[in-house]
């Protein structure tokens, strides 16, 4: 009772915070910063100074205490649910005593309508269908279809591959009781942020290449897409924006312990091989990001292979966004494009 009415006050701070005049948050988040040609948006720099006086880092933390620290922040800055759209809990079933999903309607959709197969970010460590809540209904209400949520298994209790066993099985459950859903079999999409981003494409390339059933369509928000290497964004942009590299260090060694081969597609879609075929995708992509350069890179490798996408370079926003949609504007607009975005990618395919 006592976190929860303290979690209420925060929220309203930082609601308050974000609501004052222009000029007064700009006092307040310092001289805008320009870094590699790019200038970070007033919003995310008024929260990243808001987390600096917090002192938020999960690098430090074990995974339990992260997990309980997301737990506590999450409503803090994720806004109101959108709605109405009603939840349903259900099981997929799977040889290890099944997948826990939360199936999420827009109130008035039809059946036969699309889906959305979504994975939740965070690292393949942290993160829970709860704490994506607010993106998951958010997608729900504007992009006008069903939302189906999955609580894949987390390192380092599961490590690589369990995560990506369970995005698979998610998809092909989804497909296969599409009707069940109210859902339309050739219409369903897999997407996530982050983490999340990095299951949808895997499902995406997994599926594919053994001969379908496929999704219809790939929504990914700032996917980490290659662990083998460390690009220039991570060198750029590596601490103070957020997710830092050292969070990434200590995600990745989580997921993929000594032993795992990080080259694998798997694990990295990037370095995958056939992408001829791949369903079509939008691809969003933070400008103040260490994983920036990856998503590019993944965008220009679907686009070679001639696949349509579109790759949205969201130069003034950082990772996470997805999950800031309770303050300011700039992260709702980014929000309101990737909805618009799936919306469009599901609507009217038939194949």
């Amino acid at each position: 009772m006592v976190n929860t009415l303290r979690s209420r006050v925060e929220a309203t701070g930082a609601q308050l915070v974000f609501a004052l005049p222009r000029p007064v948050r700009r006092l307040i988040a310092g001289r805008a910063i320009r870094l590699d040609g790019q200038v970070l948006s007033l919003d995310a720099q008024l929260l990243l100074r808001l987390q600096n006086f917090a002192g938020v880092s999960m690098s430090k933390k074990t995974p339990e205490l992260a997990r309980r620290m997301l737990a506590r922040s999450q409503h803090l800055v994720s806004g109101a649910p959108a709605g109405p759209v009603t939840k349903h809990e259900l099981t997929i079933p799977d040889e290890n005593g099944g997948i826990p999903a939360t199936l999420y309607t827009p109130r008035g959709l039809p059946e036969n309508s699309g889906l959305l197969v979504f994975y939740h970010g965070g690292g393949w460590v942290i993160g829970t269908r709860e704490s994506h809540d607010t993106a998951a209904r958010f997608f729900a209400k504007y992009a006008g279809v069903r939302v189906l949520s999955i609580e894949y298994r987390l390192a380092p209790e599961n490590s690589f591959p369990a995560a990506v066993d369970d995005a698979v099985t998610a998809f092909e459950f989804a497909y296969a009781k599409a009707k069940d859903l109210g859902a339309d079999p050739e219409r369903i999409a897999v997407g996530g942020d982050s983490a999340g981003g990095n299951l949808a494409a895997v499902t995406a390339q997994v599926t594919t290449g053994r001969g379908g059933p496929a999704p219809a369509f790939q929504l990914l928000l700032y996917p980490g897409v290659d662990a083998s290497v460390r690009r220039r964004s991570r060198e750029i942009f590596g601490d103070g924006f957020f997710l830092t590299d050292a969070d990434m260090t200590w995600f990745i060694d989580h997921y993929a312990p000594t032993g795992v081969d990080r080259t694998d597609p798997r694990m990295s879609p990037l370095l995958g091989k056939d992408f001829p075929g791949l369903p079509p995708a939008y691809i969003a992509v933070s400008g103040f990001d260490p994983l920036r350069d990856e998503g590019l890179a993944y965008g220009e490798k679907l686009r070679a292979a001639g696949v349509p996408v579109a790759v949205s370079l969201q130069s003034d926003l950082i990772h996470g966004y997805a999950n800031f949609l309770g303050i300011g504007h700039r992260f709702r607009e980014a929000m309101s494009e990737a909805a618009g975005a799936l919306r469009m990618g599901l609507s009217g395919i038939r194949r």
